[in-house]
């Protein structure tokens, strides 16, 4: 999702045209409703608990020593302070995508938790943290995210391996019906790889959906990937979801020494 550091993170693939009815191909919730809003289709999609903030840096290549231990300093400090509403999901590295690119995942307690945290941000030392970083970055992006109800966001842990975060630009009033394919295609990855979340944009660079993966190594991966197709349903989605989708990304992430998932 980056354009530098937003358009460049979600490139290439195919494009398809889509009929009006797949906007109404959701979840029987949202099947039920008829035609609904935006944000209708949000509360029936979303968890509705946390929002995730996705910051990208795209960092200046001989200075990436320096912005990371000028990171490190910024999200441990947030998530240290009891008086703020956030939590750090995780930190990485792009290994392979977009180069000399950073994600932060932010969790705050809904969009009253986001407010209140940037307001005592921008009054007290993390400011200045945050502000360090800014000479090693040539440019910045926020995206705010909610979860898809159906995958809620891995705990902390330390598995090891790395991570694939996989980006989909959809047609716009297709989130209902993206929900619904993956919704019944889950369970065919389940069966051997647990996701580590799932989201969809609210704020920021609209309809998009991201979820994130982790593995052993890229081998792993691959062997994973192909037993998936072994099970009933998950052609299927890879069908409707490719269907439904102007551009598609993956990214393999590393995560960094301080991040909650790693």
């Amino acid at each position: 999702m980056f354009r530098r550091p937003v358009t460049n993170f979600l490139s290439t693939t195919s494009r398809r045209s889509i009929s009006v009815k797949h906007i109404l191909h959701g979840s029987p919730e949202a099947q039920q409703a008829g035609e609904i809003d935006v944000q209708q289709h949000s509360r029936l999609v979303g968890r509705g608990k946390y929002v995730h903030g996705f910051e990208f840096h795209c960092v200046k290549p001989d200075k990436a020593k320096e912005y990371k231990e000028a990171a490190e300093n910024y999200y441990t400090g947030l998530i240290r302070d009891p008086n703020l509403h956030v939590k750090l999901s995780g930190s990485w590295e792009t290994l392979v995508g977009q180069q000399d690119t950073f994600l932060h995942i932010l969790e705050y307690e809904n969009y009253g938790g986001y407010d209140k945290t940037i307001a005592l941000v921008k009054n007290s030392k993390h400011l200045k943290d945050y502000e360090a970083m800014l000479p090693y970055i040539n440019s910045r992006s926020l995206q705010l995210n909610q979860e898809f109800a159906f995958l809620p966001t891995a705990p902390p842990h330390a598995q090891g391996g790395i991570f694939e975060l996989r980006s989909y630009q959809l047609i716009p009033g297709t989130l209902l019906a993206w929900e619904h394919a993956w919704r019944k295609g889950i369970d065919a990855r389940r069966k051997f790889v647990a996701p580590v979340g799932a989201w969809f944009s609210q704020v920021g660079r609209l309809h998009q959906v991201h979820h994130m993966w982790q593995y052993p190594n890229l081998e792993s991966r691959k062997e994973t990937r192909e037993k998936a197709w072994q099970i009933d349903g998950w052609a299927e989605t890879v069908d409707k979801t490719s269907q439904l989708a102007k551009f598609m990304d993956s990214f393999i992430l590393s995560p960094l020494s301080y991040s909650p998932l790693k």
